[in-house]
């Protein structure tokens, strides 16, 4: 079995106080992490603390707000640059459960050419138009790819092989924002990259306790409109090929839903 080298990789815009609880979580884990600040203006080196000499931290930071993916980008080219294969993100607004890490890295060394997706086990917390509204884009992504399995299309817990991830971003402008989870789920898949979906509770924290959220209803449920119309075009384009290929090869190790 190859070696791996994972890592994980956090972007971060404008999260506040919760940022330090995020990256104390992921610290514990052992692995490197990377963290992104996407040109966030309230000062999130005031709220690190000791964390920024932490030798596992490495921080980049970009001088504007590019969006989620193309902080993703920014941070899977320079670890690609010193070595690392594989790379677990997660968001930085404490939604993802750090104890589900050491499950992520073990799948991934267990089978290192697919992608692991997080598949969100809600709670009490979720707000109903969020889990409601996800339906919809998972309906049109399960669609795009030919039924590859894809169990949640907008959930941003996961781990990717590094190359192809590069390579994906590399055949579109697009998938630098919002739209990154989606669009390069559905692309991977077009390139045969086997996905494996583990179930992770996912929590949404409220502003008493912190919690913070980018997401704007109108804003990005019209991108994502827009790149499933995008992503139609190319899916007509490749459907004879995707139903020749066969399904995804890992599929079965997905628990049921």
């Amino acid at each position: 079995m190859p070696e791996t080298r994972p890592f994980i990789l956090i972007p971060s815009y404008n999260t506040g106080p919760i940022l330090p609880k995020t990256l104390r979580g992921a610290l514990g884990s052992g692995l490197p992490v990377r963290l992104v600040i996407d040109g966030s203006t309230d000062d999130p080196e005031d709220t690190l603390g000791g964390l920024a000499g932490d030798p596992r931290l490495t921080i980049h930071r970009l001088p504007s707000n590019q969006g989620k993916g193309a902080a993703v980008l920014h941070g899977l080219r320079q670890a690609a640059a010193d070595g690392f294969t594989h790379a677990l993100c997660m968001d930085a607004d404490g939604q993802h459960p750090a104890e589900q890490i050491p499950e992520f890295i073990a799948c991934s060394r267990r089978h290192p050419e697919a992608a692991v997706f997080g598949c969100p086990v809600f709670d009490e917390s979720a707000p109903a138009i969020r889990v409601n509204g996800r339906r919809i884009s998972n309906f049109w992504t399960n669609l795009e790819t030919l039924g590859w399995g894809i169990d949640d299309s907008l959930f941003g817990m996961r781990l990717y092989p590094v190359k192809p991830l590069i390579e994906v971003f590399g055949e579109t402008s697009f998938a630098r924002r919002f739209d990154f989870d989606p669009e390069v789920a559905i692309r991977l898949a077009w390139r045969g990259v086997p996905v494996i979906n583990l179930p992770t509770p996912v929590r949404y924290i409220d502003a008493a306790e912190g919690g913070v959220s980018q997401f704007r209803y109108l804003r990005d449920n019209i991108l994502l409109t827009w790149m499933h119309l995008r992503l139609l075009g190319g899916f007509f384009l490749r459907a004879p090929w995707l139903a020749l290929r066969g399904g995804n090869p890992l599929l079965h190790l997905s628990p049921p839903r």
